[in-house]
């Protein structure tokens, strides 16, 4: 099983990265909040990973602390919860924010995550509540607005997470457009976050 990965920054996409170990690229799907803490391509990196083997499919998933990776560990313990899933509950809110949701029962907050129901969103409280460890941290980058009528680079980044998860372009665009107005900041995970619920 592999638990950690370290090498060079081949590829970053909002959704996955490819890191080179000697020759080697590994293609790891991670949570959108990562994307914007990940060195430039070229550079050094190094990822907690976890393992998920089926008998037909190999995936790794990537995470920046291990505190992301253990509570990803506790996601998909739930029943009805994929990995898939889990990492699209892990880009829909911070670390922090689902951590609190879990641990106060705010199934109205959890039942936002694209794909979490309220059956599944209750489940995830039941289970969990007492398992909750603190919460990680994040690091964020600033972003620029762009021209009124053009994307920035991150906006297309959040346009490009937004259609991974089901979005069509033009309403992911329409999305951003929405998202970018709000008087709040503009960086890629807070953008990402206020769009997606727009897109929904």
């Amino acid at each position: 099983m592999i638990a950690h990965i370290s090498g060079t920054l081949f590829e970053k996409r909002p959704n996955s990265v490819i890191i080179d170990v000697q020759g080697v690229g590994y293609e790891l799907a991670i949570p959108v909040s990562a994307y914007s803490s990940l060195p430039e391509q070229g550079a050094p990196a190094r990822l907690h990973v976890y393992t998920h083997v089926r008998e037909d499919i190999l995936a790794l998933f990537g995470f920046l602390t291990k505190e992301d990776k253990a509570l990803f560990e506790k996601l998909i313990s739930v029943s009805g919860i994929g990995p898939k899933l889990a990492i699209t509950a892990l880009s829909g809110l911070t670390t922090e924010d689902l951590v609190s949701a879990i641990r106060s029962g705010s199934v109205e907050q959890l039942v936002r995550i694209p794909g979490v129901g309220k059956k599944t969103a209750e489940r995830m409280v039941l289970e969990l509540r007492d398992k909750m460890g603190p919460a990680g941290t994040h690091a964020q980058t600033g972003a620029g607005i762009a021209p009124k009528g053009a994307f920035s680079q991150d906006e297309e980044d959040v346009i490009s997470a937004l259609m991974n998860f089901g979005a069509t372009r033009a309403s992911g665009e329409a999305a951003v457009i929405k998202a970018r107005s709000e008087k709040e900041s503009n960086d890629f995970d807070s953008l990402f976050r206020r769009a997606l619920k727009l897109v929904r």
